[in-house]
């Protein structure tokens, strides 16, 4: 008979607490903080690129950035102008909050207006793992078949948005758009769905929109200037 694995409850108490510890942090300096969720190759860090080149003069962002190995994906993003603080997990196949509070540590948070934190790519482990987010985005594309939200109900469940990313694909592949909302429709009512394609720019507009709505949602006003700095050095 198979068996069940079951997360240790202390893990996830634990976890949940630093979490909590996380969200005053973000509301105390006004920050939008966002958990981006796929699978591997989804084009979660592709879309954080685009994000910075259109959103870079309007809010002040950085992102922490969530990789089983290498510096890869921080560096594209710091080359598209936005901040990056990387974590290496090594075997780990999420982040959790106690991570992602020393990433934060990084950054002068009265610099920022919206913090992304891009987790690794997996869809089963980080959902159960509250980073003290915001918004919690799950990054689809039309390469991985229209029944991921089937497969993994509970990442899709508990997101605040869905980007269906790589669109322009759709003719090439058998992915049907009406069978992905279908199934999302089964999980959770009017959760927003946005088509795009990070290749050729088509809706990425609606996800400019939306990152812009929910900052604005904070009514907070956006920092001036341009790139945020990093905290200082603790001194010896």
């Amino acid at each position: 008979m198979a068996k069940r694995i079951r997360l240790d409850k202390s893990i996830v108490t634990e976890n949940d607490r630093l979490a909590a510890v996380l969200a005053h942090r973000y509301d105390d300096a006004g920050i939008l903080a966002v958990n981006l969720m796929s699978s591997p190759g989804s084009g979660k860090t592709t879309l954080l690129e685009e994000t910075a080149r259109a959103l870079g003069g309007r809010f002040r962002m950085a992102c922490i950035e969530g990789d089983l190995a290498t510096d890869h994906d921080a560096r594209r993003i710091e080359r598209a102008g936005m901040p990056c603080q990387l974590i290496n997990t090594g075997g780990g196949c999420h982040l959790n909050a106690g991570q992602v509070g020393q990433a934060l540590d990084a950054y002068r948070l009265e610099d920022l207006d919206i913090v992304f934190i891009e987790n690794v790519g997996n869809l089963v482990c980080p959902a159960a793992f509250d980073l003290g987010e915001h918004r919690r985005v799950v990054v689809s594309s039309t390469p991985e078949g229209d029944d991921k939200p089937a497969k993994y109900p509970v990442a899709f469940r508990l997101a605040d948005c869905v980007v269906l990313n790589k669109i322009d694909l759709v003719g090439a592949t058998d992915f049907s758009v009406e069978a992905f909302r279908r199934y999302l429709a089964g999980i959770k009512a009017d959760l927003p769905v946005l088509e795009l394609s990070c290749k050729t720019g088509e809706g990425l507009a609606g996800w400019f929109q939306w990152v812009t709505g929910a900052r604005d949602a904070l009514g907070r006003p956006a920092r001036s200037g341009t790139r945020p700095g990093r905290a200082a050095p603790a001194k010896e």
